[in-house]
């Protein structure tokens, strides 16, 4: 190698120890500065990242011992990798929940986990022993985890789906693992996943294998690609993806109210309109379907002769007023007649009788 070359590739050993796995195709960051006080800033350069990958930048507390609970999770930025897996990113120093000793965590968001850290130091920011450790076993996973369940009724209305984590692992330390502590995280989309803690009653000893089983619960009426994590001693053991189907129940419930609610109410008001609108006198009283009003037939009545009108309505009312239980026959009108065809007054309309006869 000639001098030059190795008087410029000399800085970059001495500087970017963290890059020591980068040959290996390992991820790895870099940072401006090994210590800041808090309102300042600090570079990070990262390489050997997958290309076009999302990630996170926390400053972090205790080596990261607690997860991202002991990170400064409210002033993390994220960035994304270029075609080369490269990046290079200004974070702001801010003290995390935990003292120090402190590093800078870089994670992906999605795909297939991958992180890395640099030690860093925050000026002003306690610093206290890193806590021991839980238990004496080292805890690894030996078989594809699963998740086992279905969906019931209620949650195609909304109800929170429900699945249970199985998960074979072994103990390659020495001492037995006690009622291990796992951390339990679901993630949905580039969300960063919500962890909590789950104890597993039962004991793992030393270079043997058990089967851990944790239920796993989403909030009421997720759906969509959800990402379940598994973490124990500060190391993500266990990514499973999960698929949530959306509830179809609660969109037909509110498709269902969009259309009987303005109906109801629709026929309410038509309701109250027609008891509250003022009626018109004689509308529909006295009047049946096909009766045609009065004096419709007077008008379409032909003059009758002066007189004979008169004789034959006032006999008429006669009959109608001394025979009271007459026949139907009896109270018909009679017929009308024209001043030639009229009866002669002098005319009898008796029968005569006979001789003989009394």
């Amino acid at each position: 190698m000639p001098p030059a070359a190795a008087a410029q590739a000399a800085p970059h050993a001495t500087d970017s120890a963290p890059y020591a796995a980068i040959a290996a195709g390992e991820p790895g960051v870099r940072l401006s500065a090994k210590e800041a006080g808090k309102g300042g800033t600090v570079t990070v350069t990262g390489s050997g990242w997958r290309p076009r990958a999302l990630l996170t930048l926390l400053i972090c507390g205790q080596n990261m011992i607690g997860g991202t609970n002991s990170c400064a999770n409210g002033d993390g930025r994220a960035v994304t990798t270029d075609r080369h897996g490269t990046f290079r990113r200004a974070l702001p120093v801010a003290e995390p929940p935990k003292p120090c000793p402190c590093v800078v965590h870089v994670a992906t968001v999605t795909g297939a986990a991958a992180d890395a850290e640099a030690p860093f130091k925050v000026a002003g920011h306690p610093v206290a022993p890193l806590p021991e450790e839980r238990g004496g076993g080292r805890l690894a996973v030996l078989a594809q985890p699963r998740l086992t369940g279905s969906s019931g009724l209620l949650t195609w209305f909304g109800a929170p789906p429900q699945r249970e984590l199985r998960v074979t692992v072994g103990n390659l330390g020495s001492a037995p693992a006690r009622n291990p502590v796992f951390r339990l995280g679901t993630s949905h989309g580039v969300f960063a996943p919500v962890w909590e803690e789950q104890q597993w009653r039962g004991t793992v000893p030393a270079g043997k294998k058990a089967e851990v089983r944790l239920p796993v619960e989403l909030p009421a009426g997720a759906h969509g690609d959800y990402l379940v994590s598994l973490k124990y001693g500060g190391k993500v053991l266990v990514e499973q993806p999960w698929g949530v189907g959306r509830p179809w129940g609660v969109t037909l419930f509110w498709v269902l109210l969009c259309v009987v609610v303005p109906t109801a109410v629709f026929r309410i008001g038509m309701a109250l309109v027609d008891r509250v609108r003022p009626h018109r006198p004689g509308r529909g009283r006295g009047r049946s379907a096909g009766r045609t009003p009065p004096g419709t037939h007077a008008a379409r009545r032909p003059h009758r002769a002066a007189g004979t009108g008169e004789r034959i309505g006032s006999r008429t009312s006669g009959e109608r007023a001394t025979d009271g239980s007459g026949t139907p026959g009896d109270s018909a009108a009679l017929p009308w007649f024209t001043p030639d065809t009229a009866p002669s007054t002098t005319t009898s309309t008796e029968r005569p009788t006979s001789k003989g006869s009394a």
